[in-house]
Order: C-alpha cells, then sequence, then structure tokens
C-alpha cells in the first residue's frame, strides 16, 4: 500500500475544500453525520461522534450546525424526511466512482449527480457496477509527522483493541477494522492518549487506478463538482491521485 494509501487522497480532497469558502463547515457537518448515522447521536456512548464534534469546535462551527447534522442523522430533524441514495458510475479513464446522497428530493439529486458524470466524461451505471471493487471497513488515521510514536507500541495497541491491520507510510499510521470493532478501537486509541486525525467506516478500494494527467484533472474536477452538491455525503473513487 506504500505510496497508495487513502491518506494521500484524503489529504488532496480536504485541501481542496477547505480551500474554498464554506466548505470547511460544510466537511465537518457530513463527518458528524455519518458518525452519528453509524454510531448514534450521543456523543457519550458514541466515540467517533465525540471525536467529530471536538473537531468541528476547533476550527469554531457553530452548535447549531452540529446539532443540525445529528438530528439529520438520526431522523430527529423537524419538517424534513430525508433518504440515503447511493449512485454507482464510472469516471474518466474507467475509474470506479460511488457517491452516497442525503436527500429530500430523489429527482432532483438524480438529476445533479448525472449531470455531474457527464459534464465531466463519465456516465452513472446500475446499482452493483462497481460496489464490488471496494470493501467497507473502518479506518483510522494517527500522524507521526515528528517521529515520536512507537510503531510497534501502536500495532499492538491496535490490534489488541480488535484492528485487523495497521500501515505506517512517510509519518502517517493507517488503521484498518471491521466495521462492527471500529468504535471499540476509536475508544481504546482515544483512552490510550492518541491523536486520530481521521476517524469513519468507508469504502476502501480493493485496487488503485492511475490516469493520465487530462484524465486525472477530468476525474478530480467530477469529484470536486459532486461534493460542491449539499446533498452529497461522501464520493468514494479508486483513483490513486499523483503527487
Amino acid at each position: 500500500m506504500a505510496g497508495h494509501s487513502k491518506w494521500s487522497n484524503i489529504k488532496r480532497r480536504k485541501g481542496a475544500q477547505d480551500a474554498k469558502r464554506g466548505k470547511i463547515f460544510m466537511r465537518h457537518a457530513k463527518e458528524i453525520y455519518t458518525t452519528a448515522k453509524q454510531g448514534g447521536g450521543d456523543p457519550d456512548m458514541n466515540a467517533s461522534l465525540r471525536l467529530a464534534i471536538e473537531k468541528a469546535r476547533a476550527v469554531n462551527m457553530p452548535n447549531d450546525n452540529i446539532e443540525r447534522a445529528i438530528k439529520k442523522a438520526t431522523g430527529t430533524l423537524d419538517g424534513a424526511s430525508y433518504e440515503e441514495v447511493t449512485y454507482e458510475g464510472y469516471g474518466p479513464g474507467g475509474v470506479a466512482v460511488i457517491v452516497q446522497v442525503l436527500t429530500d428530493n430523489r429527482n432532483r439529486t438524480a438529476a445533479e449527480v448525472r449531470h455531474a458524470f457527464n459534464k465531466n466524461g463519465g456516465n452513472l451505471g446500475a446499482t452493483g457496477c462497481v460496489a464490488f471493487m471496494f470493501d467497507r471497513k473502518g479506518y483510522i488515521v494517527i500522524l507521526n509527522e515528528d517521529g515520536t510514536l512507537d510503531e510497534d507500541e501502536l500495532t499492538m495497541e491496535a490490534i489488541e483493541a480488535g484492528a485487523d491491520d495497521i500501515e505506517a507510510d512517510e509519518g502517517v499510521f493507517e488503521i484498518y477494522t471491521t466495521p462492527e470493532s471500529f468504535d471499540e478501537v476509536c475508544s481504546h486509541l482515544l483512552e490510550g492518549g492518541y491523536q486520530l486525525e481521521e476517524s469513519e467506516v468507508t469504502l476502501i478500494p480493493q485496487n488503485y487506478s492511475e490516469l493520465a494527467e487530462d484524465e486525472e484533472s477530468k476525474l478530480l474536477n467530477l469529484v470536486d463538482m459532486l461534493e460542491e452538491d449539499e446533498d452529497v455525503q461522501d464520493v468514494h473513487h479508486n483513483l490513486q491521485i499523483s503527487e
């Protein structure tokens, strides 16, 4: 996995989003929504949600925004009826793309997602056309840029807590778990004093694809366009973004 880490793709996405006004809060709202949806809306019982809220408050996200994201995830937001929909398709060069949305208007969202694919050289496919290329896993990132963390000690802690695998690459530890053991591993690491840079149950590509520069640019434009849609909760793809 060296050089093909999910973290390299996440860093690029975060950098692009944070450079745009309003994207910081949107990213944190999506993380809060996802963790509340997966583990419940009580941060005392959901370590991942607690961490997501702490990150949001660190960038001065208003409490109203935080509470709205939790209510949206737990179905208690007044006057709104949302449904989760997943779209699958192919980007430029045949890269697999999965789009997860939360919408109160399926027809509107479907049209917008289809438009993004068509405009950027991709096309929507049938349900299941690319899902088999991904595995659903818990994913945790711990940074070690100053080299102070002991790899063997962290590996032992993570595995004992229930992690499946841990990889170290260029100052980053990436920990993988089953969805069922994810919250327990997060709680154990937090209690051990580790700072979790990223934590989510997500889709991990089984293999990554590389594209020529022009096609990669089109794929990234597609991802950006999708992520700018307020209904889109997450975009997964198996592109290995070049340096």
